[in-house]
């Protein structure tokens, strides 16, 4: 037996995609009241025909907006958990439009890292983009992206990101009102949401092989298109973009351990480490550092777009 557990913040002037996905969840699937609440909202309960249990929980604001009050409800009340899930929108300057994506948590720039199971993370890229066809939402994109923290930019402390030791993943649709209210795209993110642990009925995801991903833009089509290609069995543990890096000062020596600490989060060992062109030569050079120490092989990005002659 496993245990998920995801938030969603209920508010619709805060979050116009984590209420609707809620609603549909509720409608379609035999979800039980909890017999507690979390900061005085609702949780709700059901468990499939394997057994594991799954947990929805209603907050007043996105789960990272206001840290520093739900650290504690987290550990008091889901530290048992095995992955934990923000499902919200996306948005930003620049930011593509009709995806559907799934994002490890950190702050590159800060080094603290969350947790992340590779493993988990591929279940639900691979659960949205099978949903994704099957409901012929052939406009939208299957997407990971650079790991980041959003409750960052709302002024939370990011020394609270690794106070939490579940697995915490961003899942998200983006990034205008039209997609975010697109009834489709809320019903294939909902349905992915029971396929997390899919590892446990498909034995032949345990042979799945971990990327660390260094440089490249937040979002990189390479990273993505790796992790959903059925040639081979890939995921990622963690992305750290290029500009992060840079703002980070990962070239400096005194912060290489912080790329140890990186690896250290991921709860699978690494089996090879991917650099972008774009990272200037004295990034690429503690990140091949890394690699040797690692005992892994280093390559680069382009070397994604055919993943059965990867070197792992």
């Amino acid at each position: 037996m496993k245990k998920a557990v995801y938030f969603f913040c209920t508010d619709y002037e805060r979050d116009e995609v984590a209420p609707r996905v809620l609603n549909y969840l509720k409608e379609n699937y035999d979800l039980k009241q909890a017999n507690f609440k979390f900061a005085d909202k609702d949780v709700y309960e059901c468990t499939d025909d394997r057994g594991n249990i799954y947990s929805f929980v209603e907050t007043n604001k996105v789960l990272s907006y206001d840290y520093d009050l739900y650290i504690p409800l987290l550990n008091k009340y889901f530290g048992d958990y095995d992955v934990a899930g923000v499902v919200n929108w996306h948005g930003g300057k620049n930011a593509p439009d009709k995806i559907l994506t799934v994002h490890s948590t950190g702050d590159v720039v800060g080094k603290v890292f969350a947790p992340s199971n590779p493993i988990y993370l591929r279940n639900l890229l691979m659960a949205i983009e099978e949903n994704r066809v099957k409901a012929n939402l052939d406009d939208f994109t299957t997407m990971t992206e650079a790991t980041h923290w959003t409750g960052t930019i709302q002024g939370q402390d990011i020394n609270l990101i690794d106070k939490y030791n579940v697995p915490i993943f961003d899942i998200e649709i983006g990034s205008t009102l039209e997609s975010w209210k697109n009834p489709v795209a809320e019903s294939v993110l909902a349905n992915s949401l029971f396929r997390v642990f899919d590892d446990d009925i498909k034995q032949e995801l345990k042979d799945v092989k971990t990327l660390l991903c260094t440089g490249g833009m937040h979002f990189e089509e390479t990273f993505s298109n790796v992790i959903i290609n059925t040639e081979k069995r890939i995921s990622i543990g963690h992305i750290l973009s290029n500009q992060w890096m840079v703002q980070g000062e990962y070239d400096k020596d005194e912060n290489y351990k912080y790329l140890k600490k990186c690896v250290e989060s991921i709860s699978t060992k690494i089996d090879g480490i991917v650099i972008h062109d774009n990272l200037k030569s004295a990034y690429k050079n503690q990140v091949k550092k890394l690699g040797e120490e690692l005992g892994v092989p280093v390559f680069k990005h382009k070397k994604l777009r055919n993943p059965k002659d990867l070197p792992l």
